[in-house]
């Protein structure tokens, strides 16, 4: 259940692009075989190789990161918004969400699990574009509460206050970034964990996790879903906030909620995870959608 507790997660390991080729100039000059041999020869190549590859890699790295700024300013200024609904609004959407989901479930079965408006974060004052450059200030000035217990010193392993859920690699380890700005957690707040597949073993999180005081914890459904249901490294007691990164889409223009895949990660696993769905009717936590 919701409660208090809260402490940055830095398993610090960056996210590797893959994918377009690049064009390298090759720097350097042949070294003659005759003068150099043939093993000096191949430490020269065997260099340069490296070279090119680290290169290439930079330029993978800046061309993807323009990539996602371009697609989410363009998100941002020319389609409004499913977020900026009332929560009655949002609270119908999320419930055809939950239809698509667990088709197999009766219409009355569905209304049991259906997120109640209350539990839903009005955020129709924010009348700014919901960019990662703003998201400090909307949840100072939106969601005041949650900036005040992200600037609280947390008081149990593993159990922060925020869930941020989104559903790429590289958007966790951005929104993780903002998250560490010390206009929110203040000189107390808890460290800021970084849950994702990619790069880490289910058992480095639960390590982590276990010795480790976070105040918000960033991940993909998927991950963050695995902890919540499967290990005790991650715990609600002192969740208050989940926020939903539905504005941020990928490259085919989805966000969080319109991939099968990732949906239903959010309503089995995370938000049908143990407790969480009792505790949001409860109004123990909130729901907020970004």
């Amino acid at each position: 259940m919701g409660g208090d507790d809260l402490d940055d997660f830095v398993l610090d390991g960056y996210v590797s692009a893959s994918g377009d080729e690049i064009e390298d100039d090759v720097d350097g000059s042949q070294v003659d075989d005759a003068v150099s041999g043939p093993s000096t020869q191949s430490t020269t190549e065997d260099q340069r190789t490296e070279e090119k590859k680290r290169k290439r890699k930079a330029k993978l790295k800046e061309r993807k990161a323009k990539r996602r700024k371009l697609i989410e300013s363009t998100e941002s200024e020319n389609t409004k918004s499913i977020t900026e609904s009332s929560p009655h609004e949002l609270g119908d959407y999320l419930a055809s969400l939950q239809a698509k989901t667990f088709k197999e479930l009766s219409p009355l079965e569905l209304e049991d699990m259906r997120i109640p408006e209350t539990s839903i974060a009005d955020t129709t004052a924010w009348t700014h574009p919901r960019t990662l450059d703003n998201l400090t200030e909307f949840i100072i000035k939106v969601v005041p509460n949650l900036h005040t217990r992200l600037s609280q010193k947390s008081k149990k392993a593993g159990s922060p206050t925020l869930l941020f859920v989104t559903g790429a690699a590289l958007r966790v380890a951005d929104v993780t970034r903002i998250l560490k700005d010390k206009k929110l957690r203040g000189d107390k707040g808890g460290e800021v964990a970084k849950l994702f597949a990619k790069h880490f073993k289910l058992s480095e999180h639960v390590s982590y996790l276990k010795r480790t005081k976070v105040g918000a914890a960033v991940g993909t459904p998927g991950r963050i879903g695995k902890l919540l249901c499967e290990t005790d490294a991650l715990t609600i007691s002192a969740l208050s906030h989940i926020i939903l990164d539905t504005t941020y889409r990928d490259a085919k223009q989805r966000n969080l909620l319109d991939i099968p895949e990732t949906r239903d990660e959010v309503f089995k696993s995370v938000l049908g995870a143990p407790g969480v769905l009792q505790a949001i009717k409860a109004g123990k936590i909130q729901v907020v959608l970004y």
